[in-house]
């Protein structure tokens, strides 16, 4: 029997101006969250795209944009489907092809090729992972999908709050889950401006 492939969904929505980033752009503007979208999808996609380790696919929302030509190559596009953000992130549990499988965000800068193979390895021997985010939500969830799918993963999860994590967590009470170290999401203004900071220092 062949062994089940690890595969890396990475969620990402049309990067058109004024619809993405939208609390970031109340305080930065709409054309500079924008630019930071864009540049976010491109540098994560390339980072861990060409990765042998997993199959990469691209989960994308509204789900009519799966054909647009701005998507990266060598990705498998698929849709988000419908729902919020704890339904789609569930579908591609359920929809792809066996084998663990890690979802991650395109806002998370320091994210990269480490941290997912880390993800995987846990998978080995836990029937979860997580990536805490310094905001109290996660920037990773992997799920291990044997010998099942936990089918109550996202119930009742408060999202966009300090919440976010500890509500999933409670939803797999009793299961094997491990944490990796926190990273920090860009959503908001203060948040841009550290990045902008920290990317200044590391390039002198």
């Amino acid at each position: 029997m062949a062994r089940a492939r690890n595969h890396l969904v990475v969620f990402a929505k049309a990067p058109r101006l004024g619809r993405v980033k939208s609390r970031l752009a109340r305080d930065v503007g709409p054309v500079t969250a924008w630019a930071f979208y864009r540049q976010c999808v491109a540098t994560t996609t390339h980072r861990l795209g060409s990765d042998r380790r997993w199959t990469s696919w691209l989960a994308v929302t509204p789900d009519r944009e799966r054909g647009a030509v701005y998507w990266p190559r060598g990705w498998r596009i698929i849709g988000q489907g419908r729902g919020d953000l704890g339904r789609r992130m569930a579908k591609p549990l359920y929809e792809l092809p066996p084998g663990p499988l890690v979802l991650v965000g395109t806002d998370i800068p320091d994210l990269g090729a480490k941290q997912v193979a880390e993800a995987f390895r846990l998978l080995g021997d836990h029937d979860a992972v997580f990536g805490p985010a310094t905001d109290g939500g996660f920037w990773l969830v992997g799920i291990r999908r044997s010998p099942r799918t936990p089918g109550c993963l996202y119930d009742h999860v408060r999202w966009s709050s300090p919440h976010a994590l500890a509500d999933t967590l409670k939803n797999l009470a009793g299961l094997k889950v491990a944490l990796l170290a926190p990273l920090s999401d860009v959503d908001e203004g203060a948040a841009y401006y550290c990045w902008l900071k920290s990317r200044r220092i590391s390039d002198r």
